[in-house]
């Protein structure tokens, strides 16, 4: 099982340089309770897991009512195992080996798809801020500002919740991973960065809550 711990520790460097927020846990059994938790975009599943395969984990997941994407990973091949994985309830299914520009584009395609739900557009546009969550580029008026992967993903976090409160904690959550355990202000670091690059105004601070995009100008 080496080598597949070796590919997931490979591929959550390369995502989280994307700017995703990445935990990697390398047994079936934690996998599904880590997962069952409900606070994950997608779930990246290994079918060569010890303690409970990729299919059956999914299928767990599936079977209480989990609906996040999940995308398959193995390094069988041919129709059947195909088949076996979509039918356990997978979104995607990728075989080993894969090209890791691949693998992004389908992380970003499922993604996509879900956050569009019925039939929402992907560019969310407050004011004369506009962020294209899909190609990941973000416009105030005319120009195009250019951010950090990371600052990227929290301004993220905040424009797919314009108007509400989104806490430290949640941001921490889907910005970072379960393993960081850094200082919490890093948050308050790169909300100030937005900020500088894009307008003083933008982003509230609502003390003791965490912060809100506004939406009003």
């Amino acid at each position: 099982m080496e080598d597949e711990k070796r590919l997931a520790v490979s591929l959550a460097k390369g995502l989280t340089a994307e700017g995703y927020a990445v935990d990697v846990v390398h047994d079936g059994l934690e996998g599904l309770h880590r997962a069952g938790e409900g606070v994950y975009d997608l779930v990246i599943l290994d079918i060569m897991l010890p303690g409970l395969n990729g299919y059956r984990v999914c299928a767990a997941l599936r079977a209480a009512g989990h609906d996040v994407p999940i995308l398959m990973l193995t390094a069988k091949d041919g129709e059947y195992d195909e088949a076996e994985g979509l039918d356990t309830g997978a979104d995607d299914y990728l075989t080993k080996p894969f090209s890791y520009v691949v693998l992004v584009a389908r992380v970003k395609a499922l993604l996509r798809r879900r956050g569009q739900g019925a039939g929402a557009s992907p560019v969310h546009v407050h004011g004369d801020l506009r962020v294209d969550t899909a190609a990941r580029r973000v416009f105030l008026g005319e120009d195009e500002v250019t951010l950090t992967a990371k600052e990227f993903a929290v301004l993220e976090q905040l424009v797919v919740r314009a108007g509400q409160v989104v806490s430290k904690a949640e941001i921490l959550e889907h910005v970072w991973d379960f393993a960081y355990d850094g200082d919490p202000n890093i948050v308050e670091v790169y909300v100030s960065a937005l900020r500088r690059k894009l307008r003083a105004g933008l982003i509230l601070t609502m003390r003791g809550a965490g912060y809100r995009l506004e939406t009003g100008r």
